[in-house]
């Protein structure tokens, strides 16, 4: 695992331009002139699993659209997925103003490695980071640095447009709306199309730099290399940390200067994660121990609640804010959400019966797993912990009592579907 005394691996350039980047990092290995399956089989060998929410292993998506491509679909698309879709996380963003010629290094070689003569990088149009991107793109342009054209676009920022899915439809010229259709098989123009996240590209950017054995020095076994994680809430210093997978809560806290407050809760994964007790401090971060105690590690984002806040009314907030950016094409989305986002606002009020919350655990349990996408699973995961973590808080509630009404999520504006 990566200590507070190792170097990061993503986050050492000290400005984001060409010359600061190749100090940081060298620059990228030759490639074979003729097309080769070697970067896949070193991805394979890595372990490198995507950062973007799913952990899904890099390497399978990257041999599903080969194959797709060589079956007949066609010369395939590569995208940059950087799109952030979770309120509470900043990682995409930092990683990108701060070194964005690595995230774009990682997307060349992906393109490489299936294939594909195309490369498109998605940024929402109100992130800061759009101008340093651009600017890279220019410099990299300049220096003919880059096999292929890499297309920068910017779609609007809502939570679904960052699912795969969605954002094949947007770039398609459709709403971003999830489908149930496989990018990997028919995406961009109807050509096999590799989704990734960044923070993946990056990633695998340091793999064609080092190798696997390099990479798989900080992790763990079933989730290796280093990972970025969000944190924010009751912390001295909230920001992006670089960790390794692994690394346990507590540390990842230390890392920002520990804790500003008492904490009751912590919120792991984002807004389609799920709360956990203050007392699993010393959890590892890694999918699997976050998921064997009901979290999630997600898109990488780490929220301490303080004791002066409600974690019942800080769901219901986010549970509504789901159910308003949900894409309106299924049941659970159309009518689960919005109902369960009302039973949370009603347990949330002080006095509530305890029938409202039995009300609320039935109709999670009546969403989950029927939606044409994930979100409705995220919100009834986020409902279902907090119904269980803040039980204490519920009894008050009860007895018409509240633990306190400061707010720590972000509520974004609305966004719509455009």
């Amino acid at each position: 695992m990566l200590t507070t005394a190792q170097r990061p691996r993503l986050l050492t350039s000290t400005e984001p331009g060409w010359h600061a980047h190749i100090r940081a990092h060298g620059p990228l290995p030759p490639w074979p002139a003729a097309p080769s399956n070697r970067l896949l089989l070193e991805v394979e060998a890595a372990g490198l699993r995507g950062r973007g929410g799913g952990w899904f292993p890099t390497a399978a998506k990257m041999r599903a659209v080969m194959t797709a491509s060589h079956n007949g679909g066609g010369p395939a698309v590569v995208v940059a997925n950087a799109m952030e879709s979770e309120p509470a996380s900043l990682k995409d963003a930092t990683l990108l103003a701060a070194s964005p010629h690595l995230v774009l290094d990682g997307l060349v070689c992906a393109a490489q490695a299936v294939w594909a003569q195309e490369a498109i990088l998605c940024l929402p149009q109100d992130n800061p980071a759009v101008p340093v991107v651009a600017s890279a793109l220019a410099e990299r342009s300049s220096r003919g640095a880059d096999p292929l054209p890499i297309r920068l676009v910017c779609p609007p920022h809502r939570y679904l447009s960052g699912e795969e899915s969605a954002l094949v439809q947007w770039l398609n010229g459709e709403e971003a709306r999830p489908s149930m259709g496989k990018p990997y098989a028919a995406g961009v123009q109807g050509r096999p199309t590799l989704v990734q996240n960044v923070e993946t590209l990056a990633q695998l950017a340091l793999i064609v730099r080092h190798g696997a054995a390099w990479f798989r020095s900080a992790g763990t076994q079933a989730a290796t290399g280093t990972t970025l994680v969000s944190v924010s809430g009751a912390v001295n210093r909230p920001g992006v940390v670089e960790i390794g997978v692994g690394t346990s809560i507590v540390e990842i806290v230390n890392r920002c200067e520990g804790v500003s407050a008492p904490v009751q809760a912590v919120l792991t994964g984002g807004y389609g994660g799920a709360w956990l007790p203050a007392a699993l401090g010393e959890l590892p971060w890694s999918p699997e121990d976050l998921a064997a105690h009901g979290g999630s590690a997600g898109a990488g984002v780490l929220v301490l609640l303080p004791g002066d806040s409600c974690g019942i009314a800080e769901t219901a907030r986010a549970v509504s804010y789901l159910a308003e950016q949900g894409a309106q094409q299924c049941g659970p989305c159309r009518f689960g959400l919005s109902a369960l986002a009302a039973h949370m606002h009603e347990i949330a009020q002080p006095a509530t019966s305890p029938f409202d919350q039995r009300g609320a655990a039935h109709l999670s349990s009546r969403i989950r797993g029927r939606g044409a996408c994930r979100l409705p699973d995220g919100a009834s995961r986020l409902a279902d912990s907090a119904l269980e973590v803040f039980a204490d808080e519920l009894s008050a509630h009860r007895r018409g009592q509240c633990s306190g009404g400061r707010q720590v999520l972000p509520t974004p504006r609305r966004k719509g579907l455009a």
